[in-house]
């Protein structure tokens, strides 16, 4: 019978107890992005004609022109919190939950096409975009962590 074999050794380099392992890589998590997970779309497809300014209670988010009927989807999944149109000077408005500290917030819409408690996916339609309240057909749009105004262009993907 054949005697048997040790296994093979494989050999390490003479300094290789002195060399610490690298750790694994933690994911980057962006500034603006509590949810690294998390797709974030372009509501619209238009121009930005105005930006967000911290601080400025007349420029807590962004708009985005386009034509009545324009579709406005949802930037990442999550529920609607709020579908109406009880909020002054956003006219037909959404509110989405994204999670426990990110909302997004669509404004002027000319018809909302979700209701509160539906669930929605990045990309989704949920309104047709309009002029309520405002002077031009546009999309007004906000993100908020922890209820605080933050630049959506923090969170949207490059143009």
């Amino acid at each position: 019978p054949a005697a048997a074999r040790p296994a093979p050794s494989v050999a390490k380099p003479a300094d290789a107890a002195a060399t610490p392992a690298v750790p694994p890589r933690a994911p980057v998590v962006e500034a603006n992005n509590a949810a690294a997970d998390m797709v974030w779309r372009w509501p619209a497809e238009g121009q930005v004609v105005a930006s967000f300014v911290n601080g400025d209670q007349t420029r807590q988010g962004i708009n985005i022109a386009g034509k009545s009927g324009d579709p406005v989807r949802a930037t990442a999944d999550g529920e609607v919190v709020y579908s109406g149109n009880g909020l002054i000077g956003y006219g037909e408005l959404i509110i989405v939950k994204h999670n426990s500290t990110l909302l997004s917030a669509y404004g002027h819409n000319r018809r909302r096409l979700v209701k509160e408690g539906d669930k929605v996916k990045s990309g989704q339609q949920i309104a047709e975009m309009g002029s309520s309240s405002a002077t031009r057909d546009m999309l007004h749009f906000e993100i908020r962590r922890n209820g605080k105004p933050v630049d959506p262009l923090g969170f949207l993907p490059r143009r």
